[in-house]
């Protein structure tokens, strides 16, 4: 049994990332991606309970919507109890694994996500849960991880430091977000990075240190959307990133990355009315409805025109199931951990 994954080579990189590339060859990658993931997973999709928090930030990131410089924003911050109400609806919906998502808002402590996920864990055994709280020690993700969070989302944006620097206050740096990744890695989380497809700068040659990069890392998750300008960032003018490129690009991870959960994200069906299908059928395996209170959804804008209903809406898992059923697809309520074992390519 062979244990590799497939290696792209940098001409083939080059080469399926230029505009050169022809329907023949991108229609024979997707398929190949398709045809992988299905024979690893089957024709089930994973599904998350996505909650967003809080849409306060410390950061000032150049391109997102919640920085802490928008004063144009209205801040919220959902009470333990919203969020236990939010969970408790998801489980009864079907959910077996929880996303927390917000900005980096120091208003809530170490202490009071360990509350949360211990809540989460006691009452319903057997789910798991995914965090996705920004930079943090790994002191604290110790913590977070000994309260019995499974999983972590921290995406490196683009692996090229002079354009992170450009996208991110002098606070942050590649180097960092790098070195986080490799210490909840270490402490034992499922750990899930990604990148910004069309971010401002950014080029071919770029995704191709993004691929060598989690190449590296070899993380348990991959998540990559298309770049949406928002209108109160100094790149409200930017084209938004290419969904072609996008999957593309989800593609070339799916073959280097067999076992990876890879999802189909909110910006590439906020940037395509069939995005989320088109992403499965490129190699995504994870779909991450909206499970957040409506006043959450409609404040936790991180790009302008953010879809969060239809295939977006957690209570809507029905209409979901039949979009699935369409391109032969079902939804699959597990936790969804990535698969063991070795593997054919």
């Amino acid at each position: 049994m062979q244990k590799s994954a497939y290696r792209f080579s940098q001409e083939d990189l080059a080469y399926l990332l230029s505009p050169q590339a022809s329907k023949k060859d991108l229609e024979d990658l997707r398929q190949r991606a398709q045809d992988l993931t299905q024979s690893l997973y089957g024709k089930k999709i994973y599904i998350r309970g996505l909650i967003e928090f809080s849409n306060y930030c410390q950061e000032a990131c150049r391109y997102c919507g919640i920085q802490a410089t928008n004063p144009h924003i209205q801040r919220f911050r959902l009470s333990k109890e919203t969020i236990y109400q939010q969970v408790s609806l998801g489980y009864g919906a079907g959910f077996r694994t929880f996303v927390l998502q917000g900005g980096e808002d120091p208003a809530y402590r170490d202490q009071d996500f360990c509350q949360i996920i211990s809540w989460i864990k006691t009452t319903y055994p057997g789910v798991a849960v995914t965090l996705s709280l920004g930079l943090r020690t790994k002191a604290s993700y110790r913590r977070l991880r000994e309260a019995g969070a499974d999983r972590y989302l921290l995406r490196h944006e683009t692996a090229n430091p002079q354009i992170f620097s450009q996208l991110h206050p002098p606070s942050q740096s590649l180097e960092a977000r790098i070195r986080a990744l490799e210490d909840l890695k270490d402490l034992g989380y499922q750990v899930g990075t990604g990148f910004l497809v069309g971010a401002p700068g950014t080029g071919p040659r770029d995704y191709m240190k993004d691929v060598l990069l989690i190449r590296q890392l070899d993380p348990a998750m991959i998540g990559m959307g298309p770049f949406i300008p928002h209108k109160d960032t100094p790149y409200k003018n930017h084209p938004p990133g290419s969904v072609d490129l996008t999957l593309r690009l989800l593609s070339i991870l799916r073959l280097e990355n067999p076992r990876a959960l890879i999802p189909a994200t909110t910006a590439l069906n906020t940037a395509h009315p069939q995005g989320r299908l088109l992403g499965i059928q490129a190699g995504a395996n994870v779909l991450m409805p909206n499970l957040s209170p409506p006043e959450a959804k409609k404040h936790y804008q991180l790009y302008d025109k953010k879809e969060t209903q239809g295939l977006e809406d957690a209570l809507g898992l029905k209409d979901l199931a039949k979009a699935l059923e369409t391109i032969g697809y079902k939804i699959d309520i597990n936790r969804g951990d990535p698969i063991g074992g070795d593997y054919d390519l």
